[in-house]
């Protein structure tokens, strides 16, 4: 089902209103455009996040050996470890997937030599780069 904006709903929502019996074939395929929409159930940090890193980020970002681990000291393999961040700070900030350093680097939002995964075995699917993005917007929480 495609997601209709919000301001298409309100007016298909509205020639819905005006159809009369008259015109039934308006209301039908009105319908299926205001529904189907909804918010995004609440993504899991142990279901759904912690899945993705540890199958594309462990590698470099595990202690003690992980490159990414002894160039900046960023850990992957836990909540914890994730949200206390690198050397110079945090890579999440909870509620604004825009402003976390973590979803920059995945999305390719900075230097073409900074985009994580390095490794393109490991490079993570438009599935998982939302649903990361997702998480952190939903206030990046540890459940």
């Amino acid at each position: 089902m495609l997601c209709v904006p919000r301001t298409i709903k309100t007016v298909l929502a509205k020639m819905i209103l005006i159809a009369t019996p008259a015109n039934p074939l308006l209301i039908a395929p009105l319908l299926v455009f205001c529904t189907g929409c909804q918010p995004h159930s609440q993504i899991s940090f142990s279901d759904h996040v912690y899945p993705i890193l540890e199958s594309n980020c462990f590698y470099c970002h595990s202690p003690p050996n992980g490159e990414g681990y002894r160039n900046i000291g960023l850990s992957l393999v836990d909540y914890k470890s994730l949200m206390a961040g690198t050397m110079y700070g945090p890579v999440i900030v909870p509620g604004d997937s825009k402003k976390s350093i973590l979803n920059m680097l995945i999305e390719g939002r900075a230097d073409k030599s900074m985009q994580m995964p390095h490794n393109e075995e490991y490079s993570l699917t438009e599935y998982e780069i939302r649903t990361l993005q997702i998480w952190v917007e939903q206030g990046a929480r540890n459940n």
